[in-house]
């Protein structure tokens, strides 16, 4: 396991739990659903649809953390909630939360088009970034968000994609966890506004996404860096020294 203190990052519990109210959260739509501790029947994401879970402690006279939860490679949003189970968590802590899919590819496997290294193996260059930020501010219209508390939480592809919305999106992106998964290896083309506060989360026994990094080679992607060389990168992108805390036990 490896963590890194930023001045700009946070546990994940920590995300979680901030909850206070902010006086700049956006303006729900007056014909907002009225739905409570259930997903929200109306499709979001237009081409690619997705239900907002609503926690019973929602209320528009507050406004919520959004979560949006990103899946692997191959695996879907479905799949990837019932693994991690966040929908208790949102429920628990009030939270907005999502859990979109990706595109299909030509393998009939569902992806985000996140790095060179992940995973858009077919070269479709699908804009998976403007799309997350679209599906952002589409909830952003029908539910009081508080925008300083926007938050992507990925597995390996997803953890990849929600390096590139902290990458690309810095001024929306309160926050991501990642779970296997890393940053751009070109620093160049991660040139986020302001700081975003990371939680890495990686094995060191990770046979695909590798923890000292490699390559996607054999499925047509590129190199990807390790977890020290991303979360250090993301150091200096958040203005932080480089100190590392390795007094965590072993999970």
């Amino acid at each position: 396991m490896f963590r890194l203190r930023l001045k700009q990052c946070a546990l994940f519990g920590v995300l979680l739990a901030a909850c206070a109210s902010s006086p700049t959260a956006s303006s729900p739509d007056a014909s907002a659903p009225t739905t409570r501790g259930e997903y929200d029947p109306t499709p979001f994401g237009g081409a690619r649809p997705v239900q907002v879970y609503v926690p019973n402690g929602y209320s528009d006279a507050k406004p919520a953390p959004l979560l949006i939860l990103l899946h692997g490679y191959s695996a879907s949003g479905l799949l990837e909630d019932l693994y991690l189970n966040l929908r208790a968590s949102a429920e628990k802590y009030g939270l907005l939360y999502a859990h979109p899919d990706g595109k299909i590819d030509l393998k009939g496997n569902k992806y985000w088009n996140a790095t060179d290294a992940c995973c858009d193996f077919g070269k479709t260059n699908v804009d998976d970034s403007k799309y997350l930020s679209d599906l952002v501010i589409e909830i952003e219209t029908r539910y009081k968000v508080d925008p300083k508390r926007v938050y992507f939480i990925g597995h390996s592809n997803g953890a990849f994609m929600s390096y590139r919305m902290a990458c690309d999106h810095a001024d929306v992106v309160a926050g991501v966890m990642t779970l296997a998964g890393e940053t751009w290896l070109d620093t160049g083309k991660c040139n986020p506004s302001a700081p975003v506060a990371i939680l890495h989360v990686q094995g060191t026994a990770d046979a695909t996404i590798k923890y000292d990094g490699g390559s996607n080679g054999g499925l047509g992607g590129g190199v990807y860096p390790g977890a020290a060389v991303t979360t250090s990168t993301w150091a200096k992108y958040n203005g932080c020294g480089p100190t590392l805390d390795t007094s965590a036990p072993p999970i």
